[in-house]
């Protein structure tokens, strides 16, 4: 059994006040500080699960974004690199000298002293930190864990465990992945994404070089060997002064965790890896063959941590899935309504053909949100092409997020590209239409897949409604 971990907060973290303290990685950091006894306090732009949670923990927070939240006693600020300057909570933390702390450090500081798995990766990186978490929980090594999203309810995102072992999803985005000095770390797959922090392929393998170059001493990188932009990453850390002990994982040959069967079985996949030449099989409860590569890379990760793999194989089939990921919401006149937060196009094809594969012979209707202007403009044809897997689209205006609007892009550059690969797709430019055009399009035995990092889960319990009556 793993020993206590430290419990006491730093005192730059006694009193800290988050701003957009919802969002999937600020409140999974504000739990937990709220957990080790934090006096924690926020503000959001809505009301939320999240907040709700934090607030069931002690928590002040409030709605909306005013300079009277700060309490004048408030030892940090935490934002994220979502947050704009003029933000008045921003703007009134300078005028009474509150540090201000980026969520990264916020979370690097709650690692610090544990046996740490960091997970990065382009895709999947949700899935599979919340498979360790899961089956780490499951074997009773009561883990700590910070994830961008939530396993099974409001504030399921994070936890504050008494174990040694602190497993963490590792944001590529905005670079805050190279605060972390994990014990092993996870790179799932590496693709130009962010367009707005990276210019390059370059700058992205730069970035994630930086990343693995924090894997603490003795420490293991776990990398796909199939994905063209891992093995890559893999050659240049391979050739630097100090690379740290590399296992690779997938289909391909030469891998150190080879996997040698993935057998759909309904929504859930049978898996057979090769380890140390010994076959090994375990079950994946979600469907599609990029849940079963994150689970062998979750896998691959905690046998370099020491976990016995039968032990953990076994556990990991505890893992049911995580909001938005192939999420079933219901089901009405026999058509079943699932959520995906695929917002990149090899997350939609990956999405699409799990789908597929699970329902074969159902028909599958979409209803995809674009998600920043920014990824539209360089990736919407890519996003088109992606829909064609698709029986049916329909696609809403882009989701702008932290994003101003780009002149000329629109979500039409995905439907043109949609048409033009032979796709059945039109454009909806009123939400509040959706669920009524998706009733009168379904029919039963279809399966209708909304899509996407915005509001458009939101629709999913309309939609079903609508079916209803």
């Amino acid at each position: 059994m793993a020993s206590a971990v430290p419990s006491a907060v730093p005192s730059a973290m006694e009193r800290p006040h988050f701003i957009g303290i919802g969002g999937a990685g600020m409140s999974g950091i504000a739990k937990i500080l709220a957990q080790r006894g934090a006096k924690v306090a926020g503000s959001d732009a809505k009301e939320s699960g999240a907040a709700d949670a934090l607030r069931a923990l002690g928590a002040t927070v409030h709605i909306g974004h005013a300079a009277g939240h700060l309490a004048d006693d408030a030892s940090c600020v935490v934002v994220s690199s979502a947050i704009r300057p003029d933000n008045p909570e921003l703007v009134r933390a300078a005028e009474l000298s509150v540090p201000v702390v980026h969520r990264s450090d916020a979370l690097a500081g709650l690692m610090t002293g544990l046996r740490s798995i960091a997970v990065a990766g382009t895709h999947g990186k949700t899935t599979t930190t919340s498979m360790l978490a899961v089956a780490l929980t499951e074997l009773g090594l009561d883990p700590s864990y910070a994830i961008g999203g939530d396993l099974d309810g409001p504030g399921t995102n994070a936890r504050h465990g008494a174990g040694e072992i602190f497993v963490a999803e590792a944001d590529e985005s905005d670079r805050s992945f190279q605060k972390y000095d994990p014990q092993v770390a996870i790179v799932l797959n590496v693709e130009l994404d962010h367009h707005a922090n990276y210019a390059s392929m370059d700058e992205i393998y730069e970035s994630f070089e930086t990343f693995v170059g924090k894997i603490v001493p003795g420490g293991a990188l776990v990398i796909a060997a199939d994905q063209p932009g891992a093995a890559e990453l893999t050659a240049r850390v391979r050739r630097g002064p100090s690379a740290p002990k590399v296992v690779t994982y997938g289909e391909s040959a030469t891998a150190d965790v080879r996997i040698d069967t993935v057998t759909p079985r309904g929504l859930t996949s049978e898996v057979t890896v090769l380890l140390d030449g010994r076959p090994l099989t375990f079950t994946v409860s979600v469907p599609g063959r990029h849940y079963a590569h994150n689970a062998v890379a979750a896998l691959a990760a905690g046998v370099a941590l020491g976990i016995p793999a039968p032990e953990l194989a076994a556990a990991l089939g505890a893992y049911t899935g995580v909001k938005r990921r192939l999420q079933l919401k219901g089901e009405a006149a026999g058509v079943q309504v699932i959520d995906s937060y695929a917002h990149h196009p090899t997350e939609m094809t990956a999405d699409l053909e799990a789908m597929r594969g699970a329902a074969a012979g159902s028909r599958l209707l979409v209803v995809f949100q674009p998600h920043l202007f920014s990824r539209t403009r360089e990736l919407g044809a890519e996003m088109g092409q992606a829909l064609a897997l698709a029986d049916s689209s329909l696609v809403l205006d882009i989701y702008p997020a932290r994003e101003d609007p780009i002149p000329g892009i629109t979500s039409d550059l995905i439907v043109d590209a949609a048409r033009a690969a032979g796709a059945e797709v039109a454009a909806c430019r009123d939400k509040a239409a959706v669920a009524g055009v998706v009733a009168g399009m379904t029919r039963p035995g279809d399966l209708v897949l909304t899509m996407g990092a915005g509001d458009v889960t939101d629709l999913g319990p309309a939609i079903l409604a609508r079916l209803s009556n």
